[in-house]
């Protein structure tokens, strides 16, 4: 008897000593490294954002993210370092995955992604770091360090829209998401200040949408109220595809050399082109945004990546992290960036813009004003 109570127990021992070495193989089997122990320009290179903002980032995405609850569940560490690892460089997830500092499979990338993006897009997150000016002392401020720049009267923003690539979507309206270029992209319009940060962003709309569109639609009522109530001195800079507006102020057309016209096209130009170079830090800084990176992803989740990258971004331009630190990869050097900038057109084809449009007039004599005081030789 006792020798039967023997075996049974060294058989137990044998049966617990095989799950204690086959739960340390699944637990420990793709080891990784921590990557906060690299160095500085090292986890700038791969995660864009220095240590202290990855903290930053952590301790607001906290409360969002599920905790884990078992020895191998991913902790909220790995987790964000994961998605920002794959907004710098929208490897494939596979390809994630197997890197040293994060070393989970590629199901666990998918999931972090979704989980890290839904967090991001949360109206707390997003109202805190993409917002435009909250009230008159932020605008005039705003207003103020546009024209102590760029001499340019009146401006608080810079308006344009920029392509982003996704994968052909399995829905009926896929048609409409072929841009005018020939591939499937969401048409993200952004506003920026001159310091590259954005004020706002619109994901909503398919890569056939047009600029103008896009703006008369837009939820930026606000500035149209300011005119409204007499606050008039305040305006957006927009290219030739947009509709002249006292709110909204574009190129002269057909103006002529050596005319204040021309100096003011100039002026604005040279001012505008603000938002030209957000557009290219955006998409440098997270590179899966570039057109030759297509997110594969539906496109309501790439509509939260790319306002996850938006925030990261302000993120970024609030704390001083400059663009000149981002280590570029080659293959970037021979990559035509879709800015979606439509070329300086004679006519506006907009069908709220006629001689006849009461809007249409307030925005040429304030143009007029502007060029008679700013822009006529003395």
């Amino acid at each position: 008897m006792a020798g039967i109570n023997d075996l049974v127990h060294y058989n137990a021992i044998n049966v617990i000593r095989e799950a204690v070495v086959l739960a340390h193989r699944r637990y420990r089997r793709y080891p990784f490294n921590d990557a906060f122990e690299d160095s500085d320009e090292q986890f700038v290179k791969l995660y864009r954002l220095p240590k202290p903002l990855v903290q930053e980032l952590i301790d607001n995405l906290d409360p969002y993210l599920i905790f884990p609850t078992r020895v191998s569940a991913l902790n909220i560490t790995r987790k964000v370092l994961c998605a920002l690892r794959f907004f710098a460089s929208e490897s494939y997830q596979w390809d994630i995955a197997k890197h040293m500092n994060h070393a989970i499979s590629q199901t666990s990338v998918s999931k972090t992604i979704q989980e890290v993006i839904g967090a991001l897009n949360r109206p707390e997150l997003v109202n805190r770091y993409v917002h435009l000016p909250r009230n008159m002392a932020e605008l005039v401020q705003l207003r103020e360090k546009f024209y102590r720049r760029h001499k340019f009267p009146g401006i608080i923003g810079c308006v344009d829209c920029t392509h982003v690539a996704i994968y052909p979507p399995q829905v009926d309206e896929e048609v409409a998401y072929v841009n005018r270029k020939g591939y499937h992209s969401i048409n993200v319009q952004l506003i920026c200040d001159l310091d590259l940060r954005i004020l706002n962003v619109g994901t909503r709309y398919p890569g056939s949408s047009h600029d103008s569109y896009i703006w008369n639609n837009s939820a930026l009522h606000h500035i149209q109220n300011l005119h409204r109530n007499g606050h008039t001195s305040f305006a957006f800079l927009g290219d030739s595809g947009y509709a002249l507006r006292p709110w909204m102020l574009t190129p002269v057309a057909n103006a002529q050399p050596g005319t204040p016209e021309e100096l003011y096209n100039q002026r604005q130009s040279s001012t505008r082109s603000i938002i030209e170079r957000c557009n290219g830090v955006l998409k440098l800084r997270f590179r899966c945004l570039l057109k030759h990176r297509v997110l594969q992803y539906t496109p309501q989740t790439s509509c939260k990546i790319i306002n996850s990258c938006v925030i990261l971004h302000n993120m970024c331009i609030q704390n001083g992290i400059a663009p000149i630190e981002l280590g570029y990869d080659p293959e970037d050097q021979y990559v035509n960036i879709d800015y979606g900038i439509y070329p300086e057109v004679a006519e506006i084809n907009d069908n709220y813009c006629r001689a006849g449009n009461p809007e249409l007039v307030a925005g040429r004599r304030i143009q007029q004003l502007i060029i008679r005081n700013h822009f006529y030789r003395n």
